[in-house]
């Protein structure tokens, strides 16, 4: 029961890291290889804020999510937008997104070594014990679980049942027959693509409650986020969560039972499984 409760907090945590990449893949289809930086960014916010007046990370990320919004809709406005005008087709434009976001992601290291120098960064915050189940947890992790099952439970409701995130998830499937019934797709694509952003730096702002940061470790949340949206499906909330969870108990397992150092080699053995069994995902469609 510890192992499958650890597996579930810290299976919240990879939701919080995967869930903006999924709907800025899912829905604007941009690769977006800086997507750890955001998060990184979104860390650094909450940590100075903390550090320096006190202020709650849980008040923070009322700062952080229009100001990440922001910034991400002006990142597809003016650098991506170009990329989508002139692709020919989904691949020329994954390709192209690839390569882009890959340099912006280096332009986000060099910007945060520059403003915040490449020392770790970590502070204490609700860092005291909290007991399920005959086992204690840290409860700033699990306050972080609960926020996860919040904003994945809105992002779900909304693009389920109000008229834009119907228009939405449409773009996702079809974005050529969504024009031809008068979807605003460009629109709709950046508001995507800024919605992303802003969860993955309400992610980080939360993440890094617990976790040690520095400039350069946004590589390894945006493999992370890319292995559970290709798991779950593109461009569905539901994969990304139960990916998220399946993660999170296969390398608590692994680390418990078996050795800590196999947990990312696990984490990719289930990866290639699913690409070779369901390449479309868990929640994914077969393309016909």
């Amino acid at each position: 029961m510890d192992i499958l409760i650890t597996g579930i907090l810290l299976g919240g945590t990879y939701a919080l890291i995967a869930m903006g990449l999924n709907l800025q893949y899912g829905v604007a289809r941009i690769m977006n290889l800086a997507n750890g930086e955001i998060l990184v960014a979104g860390g650094y916010f909450a940590f100075i804020a903390y550090t320096s007046t006190q202020l709650s990370p849980i008040l923070t990320i009322f700062l952080v999510a229009p100001l990440a919004f922001a910034l991400n809709w002006l990142i597809y406005r003016v650098m991506l937008q170009p990329l989508v005008n002139r692709a020919k087709n989904r691949g020329q434009l994954e390709t192209d997104s690839i390569l882009a976001t890959f340099g912006l992601s280096f332009i986000g290291v060099g910007l945060m070594l520059s403003f915040f120098g490449g020392d770790y960064f970590s502070y204490s915050f609700m860092a005291v014990p909290v007991e399920l189940l005959g086992s204690t947890y840290g409860a700033n992790r699990v306050l972080s679980f609960v926020m996860a099952v919040l904003m994945c439970g809105a992002l779900y409701v909304w693009l389920n049942w109000s008229r834009a995130g119907l228009s939405i998830r449409a773009i996702a499937t079809a974005p050529a027959s969504a024009r031809l019934v008068g979807i605003d797709v460009k629109h709709l694509s950046a508001l995507a693509f800024a919605l992303g952003g802003a969860v993955t730096a309400v992610g980080g702002a939360l993440i890094s409650t617990y976790l040690t940061l520095d400039a350069s470790t946004g590589v390894v949340f945006t493999l992370k986020a890319l292995i559970i949206v290709i798991m779950g499906g593109v461009g569905d909330v539901r994969g990304t969560i139960v990916a998220a969870l399946l993660l999170g108990i296969l390398e608590t397992v692994v680390a418990s039972l078996l050795d800590p150092g196999l947990t990312l080699a696990a984490a990719y053995v289930m990866f290639l499984g699913i690409l070779l069994f369901r390449p479309q995902g868990l929640f994914g469609k077969k393309p016909t």
